[in-house]
């Protein structure tokens, strides 16, 4: 056989449902027809591209890697033929981010301003965001702090609190405290971690501090800084442990579940240039940002049980 971009689709659709009866519901197919489908692709492939299991179907390494390369190919030719829209009038409102999930939903809300286009700069690290800002190479943007170190910047620069966070933890659906309503941090000592670099703003920091806190110190540390679902697979895999944030959609065979006393917190944080941004555009992207994390919380079972016990959804 050759593969075709419906062979393509519907190992994407695989990925993201979670189980073939899904992707089959999705795609408008029969279970049988796609688990037939995806034999054949396997057999032509050469190697399983999915474990499948009564958790559902999730990739395997491989499968990981073909999926990503399906996905390359489709959008590649979703976009043959198309023209780049013609650019709007009015300005375009430069935007850095940090890697929030709320970022999507907050664009899709500020790109129905008509005065408005959009440039999006993915930046990891906070204190980079703050000197994008400065140096006049962005008009606004998304960033992150932490409770008791406020994101620092010149006086060039506003900011204020779009929502504060507790951080959950994310651990394999086989891992021993996977019953736990809430897990201790200090029960977690002697786990393998997953922690991200330096943002520039307090993390790994306070991470550190609350582990110190809790009377441990990580004994190995996997530095990580790459794809949510990569980092999602490798815990899967039971390779280690990683905080989270709260509204994370745990793939099939991971877990996420709040600490007990809620030990760490993030803030994520509106900051622009105000003689580059109006009172106006600053208040639409405010709102769209506290809409779009709404959004998330009615996504993430996991964080609306804890919020209904401990906490109430809020800007700060």
């Amino acid at each position: 056989m050759e593969l075709e971009l419906r062979h393509l689709r519907v190992l994407c659709a695989i990925a993201d449902a979670g189980s073939v009866g899904r992707a089959a519901a999705q795609l408008g197919y029969s279970q049988p027809a796609v688990s037939t489908q995806l034999r054949r692709i396997e057999r032509h492939l050469g190697e399983p591209l999915f474990e499948r299991g009564t958790g559902g179907a999730r990739p395997t390494r491989y499968g990981a890697e073909v999926v990503a390369q399906a996905r390359d190919v489709l959008a590649r030719a979703d976009a043959i033929g198309h023209r780049p829209a013609p650019e709007r009038p009015g300005r375009t409102l430069r935007v850095a981010a940090t890697n929030s999930p709320m970022l999507s939903g907050t664009l899709s809300r500020v790109r129905t301003l008509p005065e408005l286009s959009l440039a999006v700069h993915s930046v990891y690290a906070s204190s980079r965001i703050v000197e994008l800002l400065e140096d006049g190479a962005a008009d606004i943007a998304i960033a992150a702090d932490y409770p008791g170190m406020e994101l620092r910047h010149s006086s060039a620069l506003r900011h204020r609190g779009i929502v504060t966070e507790p951080t959950f933890v994310a651990l394999p659906a086989r891992h021993r405290l996977r019953q736990c309503a809430q897990i201790q941090l200090a029960e977690l000592a002697q786990d393998a971690w997953f922690v991200t670099p330096d943002d520039g703003a307090g993390w790994p920091g306070v991470f550190y501090d609350a582990c110190a806190a809790a009377g441990f110190t990580p004994d190995t540390v996997h530095e990580f800084l790459g794809d949510q679902s990569q980092l999602q697979s490798m815990i899967a895999d039971g390779l280690g442990v990683s905080l989270v944030q709260p509204t994370l959609r745990p793939i099939p065979h991971v877990t996420v579940k709040p600490l007990v006393g809620s030990p760490l917190w993030c803030r994520y944080v509106l900051a622009w240039r105000p003689d580059a941004v109006t009172d106006d555009v600053v208040e639409t992207v405010s709102q769209s940002a506290m809409a779009a994390y709404r959004d998330l919380v009615a996504q993430a079972p996991h964080l609306r049980a804890w919020a209904s016990r401990t906490w109430s959804v809020a800007g700060s």
